[in-house]
């Protein structure tokens, strides 16, 4: 449907769709994601999918960019110390606990399994994450903090997107493990796993292990602090 059509829809109509298919993907999975089982959920018409985003890939790629909008709000939510690596492990530990809240939506926002069961766009350009303006903007908030870290003088000076994108990998590498439920054997993966990860590649920039123990320690608890604030 054109412009015209999705300027007249009523306010507030996009965000129930977007909230409906959110829900959907928390209780029943991608393959409950299509515009009749949306429809019904926002309480709309099937027509009204339709005419405000044109199909179900465009709605799935403004469910994306919500999650991603979201989860740029929790990382600029952790508050900014002294401690460059405690304040890095924090946001680990932030995006961690976001994936776990609905990981169908975490999988479908960095384009893994779920992305395959829906049409593609004609828009090569167009992407799930990676060029995504909002996928940007919440990754920015990591780059910054990144920043902070090498002007620190605790790692070697280096690359801040560099480092940034090692830092994502390996967060996003343990998380996507940690939801297909490759770590069942350990009574408490973020502390016997993620954390060791995490010391392990604050050393590798350069930092000391007793001082980047401390630190991962020290955003472990202002996790738990925040967490039950």
């Amino acid at each position: 449907m054109g412009d015209a059509s999705r300027a007249s829809a009523p306010p507030g109509v996009p965000q129930r769709l977007i909230s409906a298919t959110i829900g959907l993907l928390a209780e029943q999975g991608p393959s409950a994601i299509k515009a009749r089982t949306v429809a019904a959920a926002s309480g709309l018409s099937t027509m009204v999918v339709y005419s405000h985003f044109g199909g179900i890939p465009e709605l799935v790629r403004a469910v994306a960019d919500h999650g991603f909008e979201e989860l740029g709000k929790a990382f600029s939510q952790v508050p900014v110390t002294d401690d460059a690596v405690a304040d890095l492990f924090v946001m680990a530990l932030t995006c961690r606990r976001v994936a776990g809240e609905n990981p169908h939506l975490y999988d479908l926002m960095f384009g893994l399994s779920t992305r395959a069961t829906y049409r593609p766009l004609s828009d090569a350009d167009l992407r799930f994450s990676g060029r995504s303006p909002a996928f940007r903007k919440a990754y920015a908030v990591v780059t910054e903090a990144c920043a902070r870290l090498v002007g620190s003088g605790r790692v070697a000076q280096q690359d801040p997107d560099v480092v940034t994108a090692q830092l994502w990998s390996y967060v996003h590498g343990y998380i996507t493990l940690e939801l297909a439920e490759h770590f069942t054997e350990f009574e408490d993966p973020v502390v016997q796993v993620l954390l060791p990860m995490g010391v392990g590649f604050a050393v590798g920039l350069g930092d000391e292990r007793e001082r980047a123990l401390a630190s991962h320690e020290e955003g472990l608890r202002s996790f738990g602090s925040m967490a039950g604030s």
